[in-house]
């Protein structure tokens, strides 16, 4: 399944099924064999051809373009920047469903999203153990913004949270105010953690969650020249 880009996992050996085949019920068993028979024939027959042919440089396996020695432009958006954008304009429903995605991958166990509609402001759900031990029920909810998130939002979030919620965690693509962090820390009431836009990034990149790590080299010019 995984070979036939149904299913991927991370570091973590965390699975989830790929978008493309989120609303996909049934699949051919018959088609994914014969795919994966063929695609495993290509890769050895390939193999076989760049070790015949040291002259010709290996190609990626994927169709990423930026596994390639092509060369973009210097203006060129820094990865970040455009993940940030890309996560302001995504489906509001497809955030909540990578926050799920986060959440599982920090270690949360059972992380569900609610219906769409009728939630009472909470996006989602899961649990959290500590040291497997302690084990907390814990509501998320999601906010697709593109600048400060303030102390209203926090105190609404909390108002949503029942009974048997004893941990939340607020989720936005942008910021949060001074005020809504000291409501969120607020010593007298429910503590709500929170997980702004730059923090959300960090964790996509390091479980890799849609994102491939690529490493380059500066190159200083003036060394060689002296050497």
């Amino acid at each position: 399944m995984k070979n036939y880009g149904v299913i991927e996992n991370s570091s973590r050996s965390v699975w989830a099924i790929r978008p493309d085949f989120m609303g996909v019920n049934t699949l051919d068993e018959k088609a994914i064999v014969a795919a994966v028979v063929k695609k495993g024939a290509e890769r050895r027959k390939n193999h076989t051809d760049s070790t015949s042919e040291q002259s010709e440089p290996d190609k990626p396996e994927d169709d990423n373009p930026e596994n390639d020695e092509v060369e973009y432009p210097d203006e060129a958006k820094p990865w970040r920047v455009r993940l940030a954008e890309i996560l302001q304009s995504i489906d509001p429903y497809g955030f909540e469903r990578l926050s799920q995605r986060v959440l599982r991958e920090c270690g949360f166990s059972q992380v569900e999203v609610t219906k769409k509609s009728g939630d009472g402001g909470i996006d989602g759900t899961g649990k959290l153990k500590i040291n497997g031990i302690f084990s907390f029920n814990v509501a998320f909810q999601c906010k697709r913004y593109s600048g400060l998130v303030g102390a209203g939002a926090v105190r609404d979030f909390r108002g949503s949270l029942t009974t048997d919620i004893e941990k939340g965690v607020l989720i936005t693509t942008g910021t949060f105010s001074k005020a809504a962090k000291e409501e969120a820390s607020n010593p007298g009431k429910q503590q709500i953690d929170l997980i702004d836009g730059e923090e959300f990034i960090n964790k996509i990149a390091e479980y890799g969650i849609g994102v491939k790590e690529i490493k380059s080299y500066e190159i200083d010019e003036d060394f060689f020249r002296k050497i």
